[in-house]
């Protein structure tokens, strides 16, 4: 059960990098980028390494928000 899980997650995380990609708006890559990241933890926790998955979400909030504070201030 937890390999059909693992698969479906990879292949989100496939479509949402090629979504990321080609979108135009920044601000709805970045909203794509948060949700590529939150697969990216959830893989690593079904991978049973949470330390690594606790350092993922500090690390992908940190740059989610420098993406959101930079867009703002370059659209000013």
């Amino acid at each position: 059960m937890h390999g059909i899980i693992l698969d479906i997650l990879l292949l989100a995380m496939i479509a949402l990098s090629i979504a990321v990609i080609e979108e135009k708006n920044l601000v709805s890559a970045v909203v794509k980028y948060a949700f590529l990241s939150l697969a990216f933890v959830l893989v690593l926790t079904f991978l049973r390494a949470p330390d690594v998955a606790l350092s993922a979400i500090v690390v992908g909030a940190i740059v989610i928000g420098v993406f959101l504070f930079t867009i703002r201030e370059v659209e000013k």
